[in-house]
């Protein structure tokens, strides 16, 4: 039990502990801990590394300092660390040292931090000049006794010159041209000569151009009256091939003078402007060309001419297709007819040439199943833009022969909603808006059976002949089938 207090008061005590911070100050002189022997010492530093970076002092006043990383090594050396010492030696015209220390606010309790990754610090401050060679030399405190060997980590940093893209911030690039952008191209005229432009500063109005391709093989110079920032263009006489060769334009600044940075290109073909052509040429053309203008005219007019009069040709044939919209037709056919032969191919032919959703009884025989044959025939007749009844015309005996029926014939199975069918259509003979929805189509010959002769007063259409009526009124949705005189509405046949 009091391990397991302990235990959680340790993880209590870790989580509110806060993580080791550091402070920097000057410390050229030996640290105090150098002259005092101690019983353990940190080990050396893992890893060091040095970057130059850009710190805004003032306005448009850039300060280039050295930004010093270390990480620390993960062992049990860390628990006795105090600081970490940094000396920074400069070679250049002369050699310039200091030192830095950086003390840890407080005492190190893990190894690495909480996320598993090391201690890993850093300091910026140390000024950096330009082309300059640094010797980094870091340990950590307290160091080894008098007469042992203190572990410590060095490193070499080389400053970069004026066209690095930390280094052209410094007050001595600026005014030796860094941030300016001549934008230069470079191309070949001709054999003999090179086109050179460019934006010139306002740090100076002094310019020269080399072209060199191994050797130099042609220069010019330009001096403006004033310094602006303008546009300008060298023609320069070459001795030899110019293409792919460099071009290097010195500027001479104030403060530079012959030692300005130099901007250099390379030198390409100019873009060649469209060649006219000549005007004798261009009539010795004119003869072929006319007539091949008018062929083409021509040509494109026959096809739309032909285009048009195809258009028109499907337009009068099936108007319905592209003029009328979707209809929904219910069909219904005496027992007789040869299903296959006729039923089948009139469907197709609604379907495919009148733009018609066909309702046949073999098609929904769950649904009059659920429904029974009264009601679905109700149903569907309420729903339909037209009711058809499709006459046989007496030739059952050569269709049985053509169709070929067999047990699995639909004829076979279905059943006849001829006669529910005419009862309907009687009884809505008392109403001249509701029998109008009914048609008749036939085949051969317009020859309506005594038992159904009521059918007579509707619309009649015999196949193919009067295809495109047929289709024409079928698609009228809506509309009065015929402003004609309609037989009475009733008759001795009605009823079966």
């Amino acid at each position: 039990m009091s391990l397991a207090l302990l235990s959680l008061a340790t993880l209590c005590w870790g989580a509110v502990t806060p993580e080791p911070m550091i402070q920097c100050g000057p410390e050229n002189g030996p640290s105090p801990e150098w002259m005092v022997p101690h019983p353990l010492i940190p080990g050396e530093l893992k890893d060091l590394q040095v970057e130059p970076v850009r710190s805004n002092v003032a306005m448009e006043d850039y300060l280039i300092l050295m930004n010093i990383s270390w990480t620390l090594r993960a062992d049990a050396s860390i628990f006795v660390l105090k600081a970490t010492k940094i000396c920074v030696t400069g070679l250049n015209n002369f050699r310039s040292s200091s030192c830095v220390r950086c003390n840890y606010t407080e005492a190190f309790q893990t190894q690495t931090r909480s996320s598993g990754v090391r201690w890993v610090f850093s300091y910026t401050g140390f000024p950096v000049e330009l082309n300059t060679l640094y010797y980094i030399g870091a340990h950590n405190i307290p160091s080894a006794d008098t007469n042992e060997d203190s572990p410590s980590m060095s490193v070499n940093f080389t400053s970069p010159g004026c066209l690095d893209h930390i280094m052209k911030y410094k007050r001595k690039c600026i005014r030796d041209g860094s941030l300016w952008d001549p934008s230069i191209t470079a191309c070949k005229k001709n054999e003999k000569t090179v086109e050179v432009n460019f934006t010139t500063s306002s740090l100076g109005s002094r310019y020269m151009a080399f072209i060199y391709n191994g050797t130099v093989i042609g220069h010019s110079s330009v001096e403006l009256h004033q310094s602006n920032l303008t546009r300008t263009s060298l023609v320069i006489p070459v001795t030899g091939e110019s293409q792919g060769a460099m071009v290097q334009l010195i500027p001479y600044f104030h403060t530079c003078q012959n030692d300005c940075i130099r901007r250099k290109a390379t030198v390409v073909l100019c873009p060649q402007p469209p060649v006219p052509v000549p005007l004798e040429n261009r009539k010795g053309w004119l003869p072929f060309l006319l007539p091949c203008l008018l062929v083409a005219i021509w040509v494109l007019v026959i096809g739309i001419y032909l285009a048009w009069r195809h258009e028109r040709i499907k337009k009068m044939s099936f108007p319905a297709t592209t003029l009328l919209p979707l209809s929904k037709v219910l069909v219904v056919y005496p027992p007789e007819i040869c299903f296959h032969h006729t039923v089948c191919y009139f469907t197709a032919f609604l379907q495919n040439h009148c733009r018609s959703e066909v309702i046949i009884e073999p098609w929904q025989k769950k649904k009059i199943a659920e429904l029974g044959p009264v009601q679905w025939l109700t149903a569907q007749k309420k729903a339909s833009d037209k009711v058809i009844f499709l006459l046989s015309n007496d030739a059952s005996a050569e269709c049985d022969g053509i169709c070929g029926k067999s047990k699995d014939s639909p004829g076979d199975s279905s059943q006849d909603l001829f006669p529910l069918a005419f009862n309907l259509f009687c009884s809505d003979l008392r109403s001249q808006a509701l029998w109008q929805k009914y048609m008749v189509v036939y085949f051969r010959e317009a020859d309506t059976k005594d038992d159904y002769s009521a059918l007579s007063v509707c619309p009649k259409y015999h196949l193919m002949k009067e295809a495109t009526a047929f289709c024409t009124e079928l698609l009228r949705v809506g509309q009065q089938a015929s402003k004609g005189k309609r037989r009475p509405t009733c008759h001795k046949s009605c009823s079966l």
